[in-house]
């Protein structure tokens, strides 16, 4: 029987009821216009008639596809803004220029990096699953250019320098970036919940990357932690004992008190996040174990911590000053060393 729009339960809602080309439907308008709601049955019942000439593959919606990434344990992060952004937009139609079009709507003045990390981040995600789905074809989707990332870091007595030149309420937070890598939001908006002094340990929740991750705390931190005056509820606090209020990355927040310990410390040209930076660069330089800093990191890959292995190569310099040469300036090549030895 076609779909009709009945009212039960008593409730106030209208439903959408009946069976259509062997499709059985009984839900709710989530509305008690009956305008609206006879707007969305015909248009429910148009996707029914659709699907059944052109199949699944030709009318899957964003939405549809976002909701079933996420209900099977796809990242959650930024998903929900672009899911509303595209709502019932079929598949098929989110191509190279709608993504674009989105990260230009959505984040109007951001950045390549935040446009690729909130936009098309997640809407490649939320596609590549729906083609494995057999939803859509898989996509091919080009992003914005973006600049090579630096990587500044301090050595351990700028470093000191740096918490000491700091205010009394910043020298425990900074004391936790620089020995755990946190990113700042991470640390801003931690609760103590996540945090067991007696095991030496952090919990990052609902990360940058969409997952969880365990920290061991250096007993720097411990002492620093152990010292504050609360024990529920943010860890880190402004200078009047509120939290940070929970808005963006979080370094507009601290960007005044960083600037001048950083003047009064003597340096330059070093951000909030280059703590983090400085973390991964004393963490590599004093273990050698890419994986081991990925994990404690929440890097997605070994490629995305190459870079902290690139600047930190004192460990080489045997390997360079075993390379021949001759007393006359000229490099003695293809000699075994019995025979150099000889030739001195």
């Amino acid at each position: 029987m076609p779909l009709k729009l009945v009212k039960r339960h008593s409730g106030a809602n209208w439903y959408i009821r009946g069976t259509i080309r062997g499709v059985t439907v009984d839900e709710t308008t989530g509305t008690d216009d009956k305008g609206r709601a006879e707007e969305i049955r015909i248009r429910r019942e148009a996707e029914i008639l659709d699907r059944s000439i052109h199949g699944v593959r030709k009318t899957a919606t964003f939405l549809e596809a976002a909701v079933q990434y996420l209900e099977e344990g796809g990242a959650s992060r930024f998903v929900d803004i672009v899911a509303r952004h595209f709502g019932t937009m079929p598949l098929a139609k989110v191509d190279q220029a709608e993504i674009d079009k989105a990260a230009r709507i959505l984040y109007p003045n951001a950045s390549h990096a935040t446009r690729n990390r909130q936009v098309y981040t997640p809407v490649s995600a939320v596609l590549h699953f729906a083609a494995k789905k057999r939803l859509c074809d898989r996509p091919i989707i080009s992003r914005p250019k973006q600049p090579k990332g630096r990587v500044r870091w301090i050595t351990r007595s700028e470093a000191d320098s740096l918490i000491e030149a700091s205010a009394p309420h910043m020298k425990p937070l900074l004391t936790f970036l620089f020995f755990t890598g946190a990113r700042l939001s991470e640390a801003l908006y931690l609760d103590w919940k996540d945090v067991d002094l007696s095991r030496s340990h952090v919990m990052f929740l609902d990360t940058k990357t969409g997952d969880d991750r365990g920290v061991p705390l250096h007993p720097a931190v411990v002492t620093a932690l152990a010292n504050l005056p609360y024990r529920a509820g943010a860890v880190f606090r402004r200078p009047d004992g509120k939290p940070y209020e929970e808005k963006g990355e979080g370094g507009g927040q601290i960007k005044t008190g960083f600037k001048g310990a950083c003047r009064r410390a003597g340096i330059s040209d070093f951000t909030p996040h280059d703590c983090r930076h400085t973390w991964a660069t004393w963490h590599y330089a004093a273990n050698r174990d890419l994986i081991a800093l990925m994990k404690l990191g929440g890097w997605k890959s070994e490629r995305m911590v190459l870079r902290y292995a690139h600047i930190n190569v004192d460990n080489l310099a045997a390997s360079i000053n075993a390379i021949p040469w001759g007393n006359s300036g000229e490099q003695e090549m293809g000699k075994p060393n019995s025979e150099r030895k000889s030739n001195r």
